[in-house]
């Protein structure tokens, strides 16, 4: 039996249950448990993925998984490279990051995994990022305090926010939105984010939704809490909205959905100083800018009237539009893979796989290389979805590393890169047991590259800071990271 040594590229949640499940069903110290060693590359330089870059701040209970990939890391055949950003032609680029080509990857390991999620944001073509139109995943990088370092939004000179979608990504946006910013002193949201939440100007966000309330994305956790917001009222729904064909049969949550839509919101309309509403049955077609004649700065977002095809359950134009007159749009409308990802089927915007294997493009399997999570199956699920999903695939990577299974029909990774008119060898079925590539080396004599022991320093000094305030944490960015640590080594 050969050693294994896996390279994860990506360091969420996917990564880490599949680093989990091989970890322990092969125990360390198992004299019947192959040579296995698992690196973890991420482009960022703080693991977790999501539930540190994703996850609202006042949904602090999510994180817990975390413990879980504290404990992973403990195991001395697992280590995490954070800062590094492997050049595939598929990964967002990283200003501060270690940039590596994907031949170090293959050189360096007998097998490969790709968790690198669907880090772009789905546009709506009638409306395109702008001044007066921001993607979601840039508002919600700028409250966890991304690498990327999007641009603070001008809250302080908004009055009325329209989210385009109504998932739950939505819903955490205008929460945040509308919640008093002294309520949320005591998550994990950054001073800076919580300075501009102090000056904002808000009083109304729109959600809307291009059919009706069962077709609904948010969950009914979500839409309480919006619900249940002191400050915050919900307008009425029209009657008319939430009234159902003859013989409409639910399920058990839409029937509750329908009924907290039917409640509204804890507060009456018209007695708090914010308010939101739910727009059903609406697509937005354009959006104009502010006239230079206009004394409210307001832009004007048309949208074209809806209604549920019974056949297909797709969202057909009635010929009737109206206007909204908004500050700023947000659209929330899912992610993507990167285009010119490698191994990406452009017909599903994400990684062609089946069960876990790369596939080529004639459907034959790329031996030893796999994909897990949103990067094999598009951005859906949650984390016990991630976490099934995960642990399937590394029970095809074990079956791969272990001996007695039956083999399967594959091409040869230098063959793939071929037809898809790459270059690259094949992977290394002989690498060192258990170095990373050269440049990562390098990289963490540089202080450029971070391991999880760095990260673990980190995290306990940014809870430290964070109790100094009587909150959470107080989150640093690769700067105050990068100078922290420096400042360790020199003890």
């Amino acid at each position: 039996m050969r050693p294994a040594k896996l390279a994860i590229v990506g360091g969420g949640p996917s990564a880490f249950y599949v680093a989990s499940r091989l970890l322990s069903l092969l125990p360390h110290g198992d004299p019947s448990s192959p040579f296995l060693r698992v690196h973890m590359f991420d482009r960022v330089w703080a693991p977790h993925g999501l539930v540190r870059y994703g996850v609202a701040p006042d949904h602090p209970e999510v994180k817990n998984c975390t413990h879980k990939f504290d404990a992973i890391a403990l195991d001395p055949r697992f280590r995490f490279f954070g800062n590094v950003n492997i050049d595939c032609d598929g990964l967002l680029p990283a200003p501060s990051a270690l940039s590596i080509p994907i031949s170090s990857i293959f050189s360096n390991y007998t097998h490969v995994l790709f968790a690198t999620g669907c880090p772009l944001p789905a546009l709506h073509p009638a409306i395109p990022p702008s001044r007066y139109c921001i993607p979601a995943i840039s508002f919600v990088h700028w409250y966890t305090r991304h690498p990327s370092k999007p641009f603070p939004p001008a809250l302080d000179s908004f009055t009325h926010l329209t989210l385009i979608g109504n998932g739950n990504v939505s819903l955490d946006i205008a929460r945040i939105l509308l919640t008093n910013p002294s309520a949320l002193e005591k998550y994990d949201l950054p001073e800076q984010v919580l300075d501009v939440l102090f000056r904002s100007a808000i009083k109304h966000v729109s959600i809307i939704g291009r059919r009706g309330p069962l077709q609904a994305a948010f969950t009914n956790k979500e839409l309480r809490e919006l619900m249940n917001l002191p400050e915050a009222a919900m307008v009425p729904i029209d009657p008319s909205v939430l009234a159902l064909p003859d013989g409409t049969r639910l399920t058990r949550q839409q029937r509750r959905t329908l009924e907290l839509l039917q409640q509204g919101s804890q507060k009456a309309y018209g007695t708090t100083p914010k308010s939101w509403s739910l727009e059903f049955y609406r697509s937005p077609t354009s959006l104009s800018p502010p006239s230079l004649a206009s004394s409210t700065g307001m832009s004007q977002l048309t949208l074209a009237h809806t209604r549920v095809d019974p056949i297909t359950g797709r969202a057909i134009h009635t010929g009737e539009t109206s206007t909204l007159s908004t500050s700023v749009v947000v659209t929330s409308l899912g992610f993507r893979a990167e285009p010119t990802a490698l191994f990406l089927d452009p017909s599903v915007n994400h990684l062609r796989t089946h069960a876990g294997r790369i596939l080529s493009a004639s459907g034959a399997v790329v031996p030893n290389v796999y994909a897990s999570g949103w990067a094999a199956n598009g951005a859906k699920g949650v984390l016990a979805s991630t976490m099934m999903d995960a642990y399937a695939v590394a029970d095809t990577i074990l079956s791969d590393i272990t001996p007695g299974k039956e083999r399967i029909q594959s091409t040869a990774v230098s063959e793939y890169l071929s037809n898809e008119k790459s270059s690259g060898p094949i992977l290394n079925p002989r690498p060192h047991p258990e170095d990373p590539p050269k440049e990562v080396a390098q990289g963490i004599e540089d202080g450029t590259v971070l391991q999880y022991g760095d990260w673990k320093a980190v995290d306990a000094e940014e809870t430290r800071r964070g109790e100094i305030r009587g909150k959470e944490r107080e989150r640093m960015n690769w700067e105050d990271a990068k100078a922290f640590l420096a400042s360790r080594r020199r003890v």
